[in-house]
């Protein structure tokens, strides 16, 4: 039994013998079982809803903080703490060892350094024109932009406009123009039997429209100026977000405490008893959606096309327009559904524009491999959509 029990223990499958050799045993492949949470990280539909609910959050939370139901005029400070908290963020995950970028260093801090003064102007100039307007037409305005950075393209980088391009800039000044008229109507109808009342809302309103104005002017200037300054650092998407905060904090907190208020009847002004924890936990939840919103942008384009990506971000601001009238009073008329309809189509347009003149620059002789656009890149594209 010892003999035979050893023997078993030490058997070895020879295979087959022929003639004098052994053939071996057929291998059979077994392909190894996909796991669930690969096939949603391919899924395109995936990408496409965290970036739709990721720019919803940012704009609901904002507008939530600036005018929602509080008095709020602490915007440097808002947007210090916003700062804080993504950079604080990141280097936690960066110490777990989740996500990787540069480590700190003088000399590309001064490089990046006028970048951080635009995107500083950027946000500030964008919580002024969301806390006097609603989110529909501040969503609208916001494609502005897209006028402001072409041409700029034109005269600093050799860019070209065509038809298509320039009808999808009519669209766009037409939906700005009709959500205008559509907010004025309705603050005369609304107010219109009180001068004071009427007067006072319309104020608000062309105060929004000059800081929106200033907005669109100001993003232009930070996305054309991030698209030289990113060839001289070759920041990568963490890279950017890590030194655009980082450098804007100490900016932020010297313009709060020089321009800002702090008296004690301010902060409790700003902060009232029954809505305190609600703002500041928003505040804190706006600082990780920065993180959200940039990493879903990056996902969008890695798991999707270019004419996905495009027409993402185009129909992004229908989602975000309805959140205005669901979460907010923003009024529901119809030149207010006619402007957000309308720049919805500009939008959708001049993706389709943008996709044409990419494919025709690619079949233009040399060179014959298109340029790499980085994620950092079309993140800040993406700037221009939310």
């Amino acid at each position: 039994m010892a003999d035979d029990k050893k023997r078993d223990d030490f058997a070895i499958e020879m295979g087959d013998r022929s003639g004098d050799r052994f053939e071996a045993p057929k291998a059979t492949y077994r392909p190894a079982p996909q796991m669930p949470m690969a096939s949603v990280a391919h899924n395109p539909i995936v990408p496409i809803l965290a970036y739709c609910a990721s720019s919803i959050l940012m704009t609901v939370l904002n507008k939530y903080v600036l005018s929602g139901g509080s008095d709020f005029n602490l915007n440097f400070f808002l947007l210090c703490v916003q700062g804080v908290v993504c950079v604080t963020a990141i280097q936690t995950m960066k110490t777990l060892g989740v996500i990787n970028y540069r480590d700190f260093n003088v000399d590309e801090a001064r490089k990046w350094f006028p970048v951080s003064l635009l995107l500083v102007g950027m946000i500030y100039t964008g919580t002024k024109a969301i806390q006097y307007l609603s989110i529909p037409v501040y969503t609208i305005f916001k494609n502005l932009t897209i006028i402001i950075t072409a041409y700029g393209e034109v005269l600093w980088f050799g860019g070209s406009v065509t038809r298509l391009t320039l009808f999808s800039f009519g669209l766009i000044v037409l939906s700005s123009v009709v959500a205008a008229w559509a907010d004025i109507q309705h603050a005369l109808q609304n107010y219109g039997h009180s001068n004071t009342e009427a007067s006072a809302k319309i104020s608000t309103l062309n105060a929004g429209y000059m800081w929106m104005l200033m907005n669109c002017f100001c993003t232009s200037s930070y996305v054309l100026g991030m698209r030289k300054r990113i060839k001289l650092t070759n920041f990568k998407d963490f890279d950017t977000m890590f030194y655009n905060n980082l450098l804007t904090i100490p900016i932020l907190i010297v313009c709060s405490l020089v321009l800002e208020n702090w008296s004690t009847e301010n902060i409790g002004k700003n902060f009232p008893i029954e809505t305190r924890n609600n703002i500041i936990f928003a505040m804190i939840v706006t600082g990780l959606g920065t993180i959200f919103i940039s990493y879903a942008s990056a996902w969008c384009v890695r798991a999707t096309s270019a004419a996905t990506y495009s027409m993402a971000g185009a129909l992004n601001k229908i989602p975000i327009a309805v959140s205005g009238l669901i979460f907010f009073d923003a009024p529901v008329t119809v030149p207010s559904v006619s402007a957000i309809a309308i720049g919805s189509l500009s939008g959708i347009v001049y993706a389709i524009a943008k996709l044409k003149q990419s494919k025709q620059s690619k079949n233009v002789g040399l060179p014959t491999v298109a340029p790499l656009v980085s994620a950092s890149s079309q993140s800040a594209r993406d700037s221009l959509r939310s």
